[in-house]
């Protein structure tokens, strides 16, 4: 009997103009154009007027698109109001779901809204209201998040540390960006295609998807797999650590891909620029090397390859970015392809209600009570 699939895996559920995975050529691509050329050449912003619009911006287009999500930043006093009363040790993606929410609320989405409007709102103002939250109850400062920069990453960056980011670590957000930017129907996407799929808003949509990407084996893949790069010192702590995790049989972050057996083509494009970082922090010899020791193993022992949050964690984590600030980094990016599935799922929706096989009880009579 052949063996029944298991969460959905391999299970064609509909059709997408927005990505493509293709395992045999080793490569994924948005609306037709190769993931190693956009990483390469393209900015965030560019792939993500790529992703919503479908098409490559010109160069007019991109500077306006670039404009008004710089002008799109600033968020409404009561939220900031709201953000310095949530609690400090609150989850990241918590505050990021609950910033959507509330301008679902503050600005929602009625019938005369421009829908893209609203992709764009989340796009630019995400960093900025994350990283209010985080300097109010990290370091007791309310930091003005209209501060001057020309991308995405250099804002997420020039917010967090309070200064103008190094060319090198803004070029390597710049790529991780992209690279996370879309998926096709991950799981997260999934469930706001699923959402929208129910007439309801495209706020509810995003909050879905944020709550579903807010689950460690999707997107808290790339914390859990930097908490395992730094439980080791050495690379031969490194080694041991892992034969002792495998003889367990325990998970290893970072490895292992449902749609990519062979390796995610994206983690290719990330390595460089972690190594690139690296030695730039001078770290070479120790994190990284503990980084590609752990990817030697796996790939010997395990044939699992490493996917792109193995070496996005180690990115960040040259970048100086907090682990809890990974996972709202991935909401960011992803806010582009959550946005562009959105639309495609309202310009043909039909209602998404697969159905189950039942595997319980057969039909029983009814007893009263005094009976049972």
């Amino acid at each position: 009997m052949p063996k029944k699939p298991t969460g959905l895996e391999d299970v064609i559920i509909g059709e997408s103009a927005i990505c493509s995975l293709d395992e045999k050529h080793h490569d994924l691509s948005y609306r037709g154009y190769s993931i190693v050329d956009l990483a390469e050449h393209a900015s965030f912003e560019e792939v993500a007027y790529l992703l919503i619009h479908g098409k490559l911006p010109s160069e007019l287009e991109l500077n306006n698109y670039v404009s008004r999500l710089i002008r799109l930043r600033e968020i409404p006093k009561v939220l900031k109001n709201i953000l310095e009363l949530l609690p400090a040790h609150a989850h990241p993606m918590d505050i990021l779901r609950g910033v959507c929410s509330i301008l679902g609320s503050l600005e929602p989405e009625t019938k005369t809204d421009e829908p893209y409007a609203i992709a764009d709102r989340l796009i630019a103002c995400f960093p900025g209201a994350l990283l209010y939250w985080y300097h109010f109850h990290q370091n007791n400062k309310r930091i003005n998040i209209s501060v001057k920069a020309d991308n995405t990453a250099a804002y997420f960056l020039t917010l967090l540390h309070e200064k103008k980011p190094g060319a090198l670590e803004q070029q390597a957000l710049n790529t991780s960006l992209i690279l996370y930017a879309e998926h096709e129907l991950n799981t997260s996407t999934f469930a706001a295609r699923i959402a929208i799929s129910t007439l309801s808003d495209f706020y509810s949509a995003i909050c879905a998807a944020i709550g579903t990407l807010r689950g460690p084996l999707h997107g808290g893949a790339n914390e859990m797999a930097l908490s395992l790069i730094k439980k080791f010192n050495s690379e031969k702590n490194a080694e041991q650590g892992i034969h002792e995790m495998l003889a367990k049989k325990e998970l290893i972050m970072g490895f292992g891909n449902r749609i990519y057996k062979h390796g995610d083509p994206r983690s290719h494009i990330i390595k460089p620029w972690a190594q690139k970082l690296s030695e730039k922090k001078d770290d070479f010899l120790k994190t990284f090397a503990i980084c590609e020791r752990i990817e030697k193993i796996m790939c010997d022992e395990k044939n699992l390859y490493p996917n792109v949050d193995f070496y996005s964690a180690a990115s960040y984590y040259f970048c100086d970015i907090p682990a809890c600030l990974f996972t709202p980094l991935f909401v960011i990016s992803r806010m582009a392809g959550w946005s562009a599935h959105i639309f495609e799922q309202r310009a043909n929706n039909r209602l998404i209600r697969p159905l189950a096989e039942y595997i319980g009880p057969e039909l029983k009579t009814y007893l009263p009570i005094e009976k049972r």
